[in-house]
């Protein structure tokens, strides 16, 4: 797992380094959705519950640099960066890894089977979902530069370009998520009604997936505009 050294050299380098961390861990949980999906469709539940179990391992490796990052975080105004701005970014990096594992975690409980024709579109779905996740993380790797330069200079348009791209992204997803939603509505009246509330509820939590990176990317873009 981390040691206090490990917590105590990130914060000797900078006090962002440990929120960069901390999303590399989130999004090392968050790839790991597609493999895990592939197994559920090829009804493979072996594989599906080894995938499940890694991504509940990287949840809580992102949970405890979460708690080490707040214990330890210095107090006041950190260069360019207020504590709350952090915390903020923070909060809403750690609601990815949770969805990860909630989604992970149903699936998985419940051993669910989706319609005919809905596999490839649920994995798109997933697939953009992903992205956005990982263009989030794209932005949260710029931080210390924009610290460094007073969130000024060409810096900040290159991160107002990231997240302008995680916005398309996320856009992506909302389209993408109607449509496997109405093909769901399509076949719902001859499915079990118990498995299509579940179906929409995973649904659902990988829209929502793609919405809370974009809650990262707009609390960065609030920092700048300040």
């Amino acid at each position: 797992m981390f040691g206090k050294n490990y917590i105590f050299s990130l914060f000797s380098t900078s006090p962002v380094r440990p929120l960069q961390k901390h999303m590399e861990r989130v999004q090392a949980c968050v790839r790991e959705l597609p493999p895990f999906f592939d197994a559920v469709l090829s009804a493979d539940w072996e594989r599906a519950a080894d995938q499940q179990k890694r991504i509940a391992k990287l949840e809580n490796e992102a949970d405890t640099l979460k708690r080490e990052l707040r214990l330890h975080l210095p107090k006041g105004v950190m260069l360019a960066m207020s504590r709350r701005d952090l915390l903020e970014v923070l909060t809403m990096q750690d609601r990815l890894a949770n969805k990860a594992k909630d989604i992970a975690g149903l699936i998985l409980g419940r051993r669910m089977q989706f319609p005919e024709g809905l596999g490839e579109p649920m994995r798109e779905f997933l697939s953009r979902s992903v992205d956005a996740s990982a263009q989030a993380q794209k932005a949260i790797d710029e931080l210390d530069e924009l610290v460094e330069t007073g969130f000024s200079g060409r810096e900040v348009k290159l991160v107002e370009d990231m997240i302008h791209q995680l916005d398309t992204i996320e856009k992506d997803t909302d389209r993408i998520q109607v449509a496997v939603r109405a093909r769901l509505m399509e076949q719902e009246r001859s499915l079990p009604p118990i498995d299509v509330m579940f179906t929409y509820r995973v649904i659902d939590w990988i829209g929502e997936l793609a919405d809370d990176a974009q809650r990262v990317g707009s609390r960065l873009e609030l920092m700048l505009a300040q």
